[in-house]
């Protein structure tokens, strides 16, 4: 039942009636009702207008966030079951289910949640108090519905070691819920296999994101010689190789995350055609560069070099010099693929910044397509946070 009114003021909640999934603190006008913070409330308008339901955290910026717009909507344990179900269904439509994001927070409704499924694991972060007293019955809602579809699940490890979750009043959580299990968990991928280890791992293990996009260079890579910058746990590395690349390069600045990208090339039997080096991308390609190395494909996968609107200044001289460096790798006719995971940086000014870095070392880009993430990471129109990622591949020519 819902314990409370938040009433906006009378220029309050434009975002969250464009589609907005959150009521911000300094839209309020008045909190009425005896109610705590992570229970539901109900938002209307100054005149007194349903607007939505959704849980409230008077500590949090995001004052209210959305669970449903229909006025008659109960939030029970009933109401978690149709958003699992809802869920589930559409990565059955849309994406292969072996490993995937099950649920992506605010783009499936259940705002500050996320659950990926590694093989029969399951990994959850959850990074907003109403969502975190909501947990545990979404958990076993979507373990009854996997297991409806003949999914066993094996174990749940926590990941909610995230330093936002302080802002909510919440103290980081990382580890099993349940029974222990074996944390390390073998998954296959575009036909490439991999060992996360969801404990370890950067946030929950493994970045399911990039799944089609990894997929996507795979023309560009039969017979290439292949330098993957960034290369994380070396996803795109493998997929090159395993599309039938003559050699590549995964560059990394992480010791542990360059051991387990070995562990990975082994485990596909492709050791002999995938090198993996520590060391530090902005700094290595500038190494590659006075030694006149060229390639056929270079990817550039960095990690979200804006995390806030305040860091984008910087961030933008970081994406257009690596993006400079890259471009002058590439050979004559050769690939560029490189994306930005910040939300705060846009297609635009993404695309802006590499066509700035192509200018300046005087080559011609021509676009072969663009990419956002994988749909089990969706995108929910008027809630910009979701379209975060963005992934061009260019052929790059010479000025001739």
């Amino acid at each position: 039942m819902e314990k409370g009114i938040v009433t906006l003021k009378e220029d309050g909640g434009r975002a969250l009636k464009a589609g907005g999934p959150w009521v911000y603190d300094n839209e309020a006008a008045s909190l009425e009702g005896d109610f705590d913070d992570g229970d539901i409330v109900t938002v209307q308008d100054c005149k007194g207008r349903f607007l939505c339901k959704g849980f409230i955290n008077r500590n949090s910026r995001l004052l209210v966030r959305v669970m449903s717009r229909d006025e008659g909507a109960v939030i029970d344990r009933d109401f978690l079951r149709m958003r699992v179900r809802n869920a589930w269904e559409y990565r059955k439509r849309t994406v292969d289910t072996s490993c995937c994001r099950v649920i992506f927070g605010e783009a499936d409704f259940l705002p500050g949640l996320v659950v990926d499924k590694f093989a029969d694991v399951l990994v959850v972060q959850s990074l907003a108090l109403g969502i975190d007293r909501m947990k545990t019955d979404i958990l076993d809602l979507l373990t009854e519905t996997l297991a409806e579809d003949g999914i066993a699940v094996r174990g749940i490890y926590e990941r909610s070691d995230a330093p936002v979750r302080e802002r909510e009043g919440l103290a980081r959580a990382k580890g099993f819920v349940g029974p222990a299990f074996d944390t390390r968990v073998e998954i296959v991928e575009n036909g490439v296999r991999y060992m996360v280890d969801v404990a370890e791992g950067q946030k929950t293990g493994f970045f399911l994101d990039q799944k089609y996009n990894r997929r996507a260079i795979r023309p560009l890579c039969r017979d290439a010689k292949v330098l993957d910058c960034f290369t994380h746990t070396g996803s795109f590395a493998l997929n090159a190789a395993l599309a039938g690349a003559k050699s590549v390069l995964g560059v990394d600045a992480s010791e542990l995350a360059v051991a387990q990208a070995r562990e990975n090339a082994a485990l596909n039997g492709l050791s002999d055609r995938v090198a993996f080096q520590c060391a530090d991308v902005f700094q290595f390609l500038p190494d590659l560069i006075k030694k006149k190395e060229r390639f056929d494909l270079v990817i550039l996968d960095p990690p979200a070099f804006a995390k806030s609107r305040g860091a984008v200044k910087n961030a933008v001289k970081g994406y257009r010099e690596i993006n400079l460096r890259a471009l002058q790798l590439v050979k004559d006719g050769g690939y560029l693929a490189t994306c930005s995971c910040s939300r705060f940086v846009d297609a635009a000014l993404l695309g802006q910044t590499v066509r700035q870095a192509a200018n300046n070392v005087r080559r011609r880009l021509r676009q072969v397509e663009f990419r956002t993430q994988a749909p089990d990471h969706p995108i929910l129109w008027g809630a910009e946070d979701s379209n975060y990622l963005k992934f061009f591949i260019f052929q790059v020519c010479a000025e001739k």
